[in-house]
């Protein structure tokens, strides 16, 4: 078995482990990242989502590095990218004119820009990156994790030893490996007093999960997948809680009213001017094809592309029939796989039955581009987890923390020992126990530091959408820019930990350390604080 031995092993390749990582190393730290999937970037490359962003992050509200890292998708377009005149100029570049975020890319752009910005570290020895690679054990003494073991492509094992260990996995998947105490599902309102908690808690009730895929329309041809096995048992299913009749249809709840609401779908539309992006406003995927479009035509020289490509994470694909993980593997594979199959079934039906405005029935020349996302199937590589297991931390963020109807002055909770800021809407999808969407109106938040360290364990630290909040608020901390700002403040507390020899527990519960990390932060362009905003 080899081993390696490095400062800080970062598990989970995601956008947080990506930015704690990046924050490690330029700290002068050594850093091993593991990847269980062949991409870096999870959300934005692997799972196949583009950002879903708040309204104000083209001026503030987000780290710096989490702006480089938006910035050189841009760069990219403009150098390796035939692009009109009129995109060539814009200073807020979106290349998919998608409905969604001001900045909706191709995941293979996002893969790239990321191998970029890593490149320096990887360079220098600091950084060591392995991809296909995932924990299957950990060692611990004490309060502390010794060392994780990974299980490689081959079937070998690699045994990592760091004095830190960051849990950047999708589902934190180090937490019951090395024996953090953590939570699953939703809390009970009696643990946590938040309005819209169950009465008593249901560690398996947890959001849906997405299997995304990408396609592009070309009139006039026949890309119709094999039926799906199950095609007839999705074509008919219509899931607890769901309001509109089957779920292969244009017609979903609006997550905010939760009445049905049938969408619009014009593959390759005229064009209808500049797409309107603000997550404030109701409607958003109201017209499919444009509300995650990842490449528009109007973006580029006329013929580069045949049709736009759009990336299909709709209401249609949320896959809510039982949880992936916190269950027996024959359980979690099974679901996995009926995630899967829901995606084909949706796309087979938009081929074959979906209504067309002309009259018709089915739209054949619908393209799976599985080429963009690195797989033969044309899925995305992994499955859109949208809700992880998370630690017993120093402080959980609660619903009471942010929710707008709920903060009396409209402001969220403001933390001495804030490492951060974020603004989405507390967002839940259906969930596998039973539950519609929870839609509510929350105010730009900050991300306590206390809300990063375990009530015991010294060593290992959250980096993704594990940290201490609950079923609720991880509703609205789990975007990619939250996600990025919480890795690279894992990143950075663990090199500051080494530096000054305490434990994250200290460093919490000393002011004076606090502010001197806090400092740290913000000469590393984080941002603790919002400005005064208003509108949400």
């Amino acid at each position: 078995m080899r081993e390696i031995e490095v400062d800080v092993a970062v598990v989970g390749g995601g956008l947080g482990g990506v930015a704690a990582a990046l924050a490690a190393v330029e700290a002068g730290r050594t850093v091993l990242l593991t990847e269980d999937s062949a991409w870096l970037g999870g959300q934005l490359t692997s799972q196949a989502v583009p950002p879903d962003e708040h309204p104000w992050i083209e001026q503030f509200g987000c780290t710096a590095r989490y702006r480089l890292l938006r910035d050189s998708l841009r760069d990219y377009y403009r150098q390796w990218y035939p692009l009109s005149a009129e995109a060539r100029n814009q200073a807020h570049l979106n290349p998919g004119l998608g409905t969604v975020s001001a900045l909706c890319v191709e995941p293979r752009v996002g893969l790239a820009v990321i191998d970029g910005i890593l490149a320096a570290g990887r360079s220098s020895g600091r950084l060591r990156v392995l991809l296909e690679h995932r924990p299957v054990d950990a060692t611990i003494d004490g309060d502390r994790v010794t060392s994780v073991t990974l299980a490689d492509p081959s079937g070998g094992e690699v045994t990592v030893v760091a004095p830190y260990f960051l849990d950047a996995t999708e589902t934190g998947e180090m937490l019951p490996l090395a024996g953090v105490e953590h939570v699953t599902g939703a809390e009970s309102q009696a643990e946590t007093g938040e309005p819209h908690a169950p009465e008593t808690a249901q560690p398996l009730n947890m959001q849906a999960l997405s299997w995304c895929f990408a396609m592009d329309h070309l009139e006039g041809e026949d890309h119709v997948i094999d039926r799906p096995e199950r095609y007839a048992f999705w074509r008919e299913h219509v899931p607890r809680g769901w309001t509109g009749g089957p779920l292969l249809s244009f017609t979903a709840p609006v997550p905010r009213t939760l009445r049905p609401l049938a969408r619009t779908f014009t593959p390759n539309p005229p064009d209808t001017g500049a797409a309107v992006v603000d997550h404030r406003l109701v409607g958003g995927d109201n017209e499919l094809w444009a509300f995650r479009r990842i490449a528009d035509r109007r973006t580029f020289v006329a013929g580069h592309l045949a049709s736009d490509i759009t990336l299909v994470n709709w209401p249609m694909i949320d896959y809510f029939e039982g949880p992936v993980y916190g269950v027996e593997p024959p359980e979690a594979q099974r679901h996995l796989a009926g995630a899967r199959e829901l995606s084909l079934s949706f796309l087979y039906w938009l081929q074959t039955e979906a209504p067309r405005q002309d009259g018709g029935v089915g739209y054949p020349g619908l393209r799976l581009r599985g080429d963009l996302l690195g797989t033969v199937d044309g899925l995305a590589m992994r499955p859109y987890i949208r809700e992880s297991r998370r630690i017993r931390a120093l402080y959980t963020v609660v619903e009471q923390d942010l929710a707008l109807d709920l903060r009396p002055d409209g402001k969220a909770v403001r933390y001495d020992d804030s490492v951060g800021v974020g603004s989405y809407r507390i967002d839940l999808h259906p969930s596998t126990g039973g539950d519609p969407y929870v839609d509510i109106d929350s105010c730009p938040f900050e991300i306590p530091l206390r809300a990063l360290v375990p009530i015991r364990v010294q060593n290992l630290l959250p980096a993704a959408k594990n940290i201490g909040t609950t079923h609720i608020t991880n509703g609205c901390y789990r975007l990619h820019p939250v996600e990025w700002n919480i890795g690279e403040v894992a990143g950075s507390l663990a090199a500051f930990c080494l530096d000054s020899g305490r434990t994250p527990q200290e460093v919490c519960e000393d002011t004076a350390l606090t502010e001197r990390f806090q400092a740290r932060l913000v000469q590393d362009g984080v941002e603790l604080r919002w400005p005064d905003v208003r509108g949400y």
